[in-house]
C-alpha cells in the first residue's frame, strides 16, 4: 500500500492552460508602451516566457536515492474493530525538474486512479509499506510500476503543456505585433501634430525678418529608454519654413549684382544660414545625383521633417524631373516639401505658368493647394503607389537673373 498525496487531482490542466492563454493578451496590453516599441520583438517574448511558458515535468530516475527503511503500523478494521499491524515502511527519493505545480493539474487524458507520491521542492517521495521481512525484489517491483504509472500521468501533462508552449508562443509574438502595430499608428497621429524644435539662442544676430519659430522634437518619455518616433512637421513650422525661404528670396532678388554671381552651391548655403538661424542648426544640404542640383532639408535625430529641392530652371522638364526625383527619395512619413525654381534666364511671368502645368500634369497630381499668388504656389500629391497618402508641395520661384555676360 502506497502512502502520500494523490498527484494531478485539484484542478484541470486544460482549463488552467486555456485561461494563461487569455492572460498573455491583457500582459501584452500592460506593457510599458515605450519599453515595448523599442525592445526587440525576442525580448519582450523571452520576457513574457518566463511567466507563462511552462516547463513539463521530466522525472530523473537515474538520481533516485533510497532513504532508510523504517517500521510504520497500518490501521485495519477487523470485525467491527480497529487495529495497528506492523509494516515495513520504504521510501525513494526522486528528483524531478519542471513546474511542480503541473502535479496538481489533471490532464485532459487520464485514469480514474491516479498515483500517489508527495512533492517537496524538486523531489518526489514515492513510498511502499507491506509486512515485515516482505521479498526486496517485489518491493523494487512495486516501486517500479508506481514510478511508471507517474511516468504515464506525466506524458500526458507534458503533451498538453508543450502544446500549449506553441500556442503560447504564437500569441505572444500575435500580441506584441499588434500592440506594436496600434501604437506605432497612434504615434504617427502624435507625430503629425507636431514636434516644436527648439530655437537657436543667437538667432537675434540674423536679420532675416521673422518671427524665431521654436520647434522641439516631442517624444513620448519612458522610465528607461523611451522610444523615438519619426519626428513630423506640423503645419506652423511648415510654414515657417517657408516664411524664411521667401524672405532670403526677396533678399536676393533685392540685390541682383550679388545674386547673379553665385553659383548653386553659394545660393543653397545662403538659404541654409537663413534656417539655421531659426531651426538650431538642424538645417542641412546634400547633393543627390552628382550634377550639382541640391536640396535642403530640416533633420530630426537623422530624420528629414522639411523636404526643399533646389533646381535651375531648364525648360518645362525641368519640373517634371525634379518631382519624380522629389517623390521617389520621400518616404512614407514625408508629407510636406517645397520646390525652389531658380530662373536664370527668361520672363517669370513666362516660366511660372509653364511650371505650374507642369506640377497639374504630373501623375501623382491631386489637386491645387491653398496658396496661390506669383510668389509661392501650393498643390497636393499623393505618395508612389499610395493614393490616400497625401504630400503637400510649395513651389517658390526665385528670379535670379544672369550677371551681364555671365553663364
Amino acid at each position: 500500500m502506497a502512502h502520500g498525496d494523490m498527484l494531478f487531482q485539484r484542478a484541470d490542466l486544460a482549463r488552467f492552460l486555456e485561461h494563461q492563454l487569455n492572460t498573455i493578451t491583457e500582459a501584452v496590453a500592460l506593457w510599458n508602451e515605450d519599453a515595448l516599441l523599442s525592445s526587440p520583438e525576442g525580448d519582450v517574448c523571452e520576457q513574457l516566457g518566463q511567466r507563462f511558458l511552462l516547463e513539463p515535468l521530466v522525472l530523473d530516475r537515474e538520481r533516485i536515492t533510497a532513504l532508510p527503511v523504517k517500521e510504520d503500523f497500518a490501521v485495519v478494521r477487523q470485525f467491527g474493530e480497529e487495529s495497528r499491524i506492523r509494516q515495513t515502511l520504504v521510501s525513494i527519493s526522486v528528483p524531478f525538474a519542471g513546474n511542480p505545480e503541473l502535479f496538481e493539474l489533471q490532464p485532459s487524458t487520464h485514469t480514474y486512479s491516479p498515483p500517489a507520491a508527495m512533492v517537496g521542492g524538486n523531489e518526489l517521495t514515492v513510498e511502499w509499506m507491506g509486512p515485515l521481512n516482505s521479498d526486496a525484489q517485489q518491493i523494487r517491483e512495486n516501486l517500479d510500476r508506481q514510478l511508471n504509472e507517474i511516468q504515464r500521468w506525466i506524458d500526458w501533462s507534458s503533451a498538453q503543456v508543450r502544446a500549449y508552449n506553441q500556442a503560447a508562443r504564437q500569441k505572444m509574438i500575435n500580441e506584441i505585433q499588434a500592440r506594436k502595430a496600434r501604437l506605432l499608428a497612434n504615434r504617427n497621429i502624435q507625430g503629425a501634430l507636431g514636434f516644436p524644435m527648439r530655437e537657436r539662442p543667437d538667432a537675434a544676430t540674423y536679420s532675416v525678418p521673422i518671427t524665431r519659430k521654436k520647434i522641439v522634437p516631442q517624444r513620448t518619455t519612458a522610465p528607461a529608454k523611451p522610444f523615438q518616433p519619426e519626428p513630423a512637421l506640423a503645419e506652423a513650422h511648415y510654414e515657417a519654413a517657408l516664411e524664411v525661404l521667401r524672405n532670403q528670396r526677396n533678399a536676393l532678388e533685392r540685390a541682383p549684382g550679388t545674386s547673379a554671381k553665385m553659383g548653386e552651391e553659394e545660393i543653397r548655403n545662403l538659404l541654409l544660414i537663413g534656417l539655421n538661424s531659426h531651426f538650431e542648426g538642424q538645417a542641412a544640404g546634400e547633393v543627390f545625383n552628382n550634377t550639382g542640383k541640391t536640396d535642403i532639408l530640416i533633420r530630426v535625430d537623422d530624420r528629414h521633417i522639411f523636404i526643399g529641392e533646389c533646381k535651375f530652371w531648364k525648360g518645362p522638364k525641368t519640373i517634371s524631373d525634379t518631382l519624380d526625383q522629389l517623390l521617389g527619395y520621400l518616404t512614407w512619413r514625408d508629407t510636406k516639401a517645397a520646390l525652389l525654381l531658380f530662373i536664370r534666364s527668361g520672363v517669370p511671368g513666362d516660366v511660372i505658368p509653364k511650371a505650374i502645368t507642369k506640377f497639374r500634369e504630373h501623375p501623382n497630381y491631386k489637386r491645387d493647394g491653398e496658396h496661390s499668388t506669383d510668389e509661392r504656389h501650393d498643390f497636393v500629391f499623393h505618395a508612389n503607389g499610395d493614393t490616400s497618402r497625401e504630400i503637400k508641395i510649395a513651389f517658390l520661384p526665385f528670379h535670379l537673373p544672369k550677371a551681364p555676360g555671365g553663364n
